[in-house]
């Protein structure tokens, strides 16, 4: 793991082994990453990744474990996709200003044994505290392959309270509790609606074990235009995640069937962006 702050915000623990996701968390020397209070779904590709506070589903499937059309090996599309567990390849880090930037590369290959790439850049403003990343996915195989992506951004739940809401305009009613659904656990997905600039935000707090701050996510609504809020709180798990997603939440081939797939040709690409900051 690679320590990665600036002058202010959270340090982040940068996993260079695995995409260069987010492993700690650090707000006001508390890590409110879940660690093992995940549910394990038996993919020890990704089994330290989803511990962590942010990591990074796609970019060849979500969501689905689904046959691959015209394999008889019975082999189906990951979970989580692929992108895990593809160590990145450190360009630059800079520490200037009180800034902070890292930008990497991942080259990885799919679950159809097509290569792909990710041009991956993290900034952390001194200034205000916020982290920003920016990843253009490149399809670097000699054929045109849809493509997707999703952020999962897992909290611990044991930092929350009866206090800590989740708010956003794509929200019902701009908001609710974090216990949202069942008693142990629920999921939603929904269009991000409400954007400013081409974002969508949404917000999880007041956090009382970290003064009180509220985490505040922001996306790229054009390319992530829907957001999956997930929460698990069935024993030994206790996490809930902000999930930011390139596609609705259904199968792989009903998006195909309804024209939803991204499809890159050979040495395009697609861009996605989020930033979140704790205020």
């Amino acid at each position: 793991m690679m320590e990665f702050a600036s002058a202010k915000g959270p340090k982040l623990m940068l996993d260079e082994s695995s995409v260069l996701d987010i492993g700690g968390c650090f707000v006001d020397g508390v890590d409110i990453a879940p660690g093992k209070a995940v549910p394990d779904d038996g993919d020890a590709r990704i089994s330290h990744s989803v511990e962590g506070f942010l990591f990074t589903c796609g970019p060849d499937h979500i969501r689905h474990r689904e046959p691959i059309p015209g394999r008889k090996d019975g082999k189906v599309y990951p979970l989580h996709g692929s992108a895990s567990s593809h160590p990145a390849k450190i360009l630059s880090t800079r520490f200037e200003n009180g800034n902070a930037e890292c930008h990497a590369v991942i080259d990885i290959v799919t679950v159809e044994g097509q290569p792909a790439r990710i041009e991956r850049r993290w900034r952390i403003d001194g200034t205000t505290g916020e982290v920003h990343l920016e990843d253009h996915v490149v399809n670097t195989s000699a054929q045109a392959v849809p493509t997707f992506l999703m952020y999962h951004m897992n909290i611990g739940g044991k930092w929350f309270d009866a206090k800590t809401r989740l708010e956003g305009k794509m929200l019902d009613g701009g908001g609710f509790p974090w216990t949202f659904g069942p008693e142990l656990g629920g999921i939603f997905c929904v269009e991000a609606l409400g954007t400013e600039n081409g974002f969508a935000e949404v917000r999880l707090g007041p956090i009382a074990a970290i003064s009180g701050k509220t985490l505040r996510v922001r996306f790229r609504a054009d390319t992530l235009p829907h957001l999956q809020v997930w929460r698990n709180q069935k024993a030994p798990a206790d996490v809930l995640g902000i999930e930011p997603v390139s596609h609705r939440w259904v199968s792989r081939a009903e998006l195909e069937a309804g024209g939803e797939f991204n499809w890159l040709k050979p040495g395009e690409s697609r861009s996605y962006a989020l930033s979140f900051a704790f205020v």
